[in-house]
């Protein structure tokens, strides 16, 4: 199995079972593992509200979270220029290319475009 970072957005459908069956399978195994967030999505998760405070809270707690580095911050000024992309969605896009990790997202429309990302759609599975 790959190296995994997971985007805010499928953290957000794990917690609530919203993921189809192979999807969450799939999360199951990344998490069971150490989970790998950005920075960013950290922030996102923690601001965040819902019935799953908790929840989101242990699982921020359990996971390895990249912080901003130069190099990270070079990539994403990079896929800035190249493209219109929001700062958030940048910085997590060049976390996954610079630590050499799989974006796990359903935000495809936003991530498309940008070639040295590889991307996996759990919703898709």
């Amino acid at each position: 199995m790959g190296r995994y970072l997971i985007d805010t957005n499928i953290v957000s459908k794990y917690l609530s079972g919203l993921l189809p069956q192979e999807g969450e399978r799939l999360l199951d195994s990344v998490i069971d593992s150490i989970p790998q967030l950005s920075v960013m999505t950290q922030i996102e998760l923690l601001c965040w509200k819902s019935g799953f405070d908790i929840r989101v809270k242990e699982f921020v707690n359990d996971s390895s979270i990249f912080a901003l580095t130069t190099d990270i911050v070079g990539m994403c000024v990079k896929i800035r220029r190249e493209r219109r992309m929001r700062t958030p969605d940048a910085i997590i896009a060049a976390t996954a290319i610079v630590n050499d990790l799989i974006l796990l997202t359903d935000n495809e429309v936003d991530f498309s475009g940008i070639t040295q990302l590889e991307m996996i759609n759990p919703n898709k599975l």
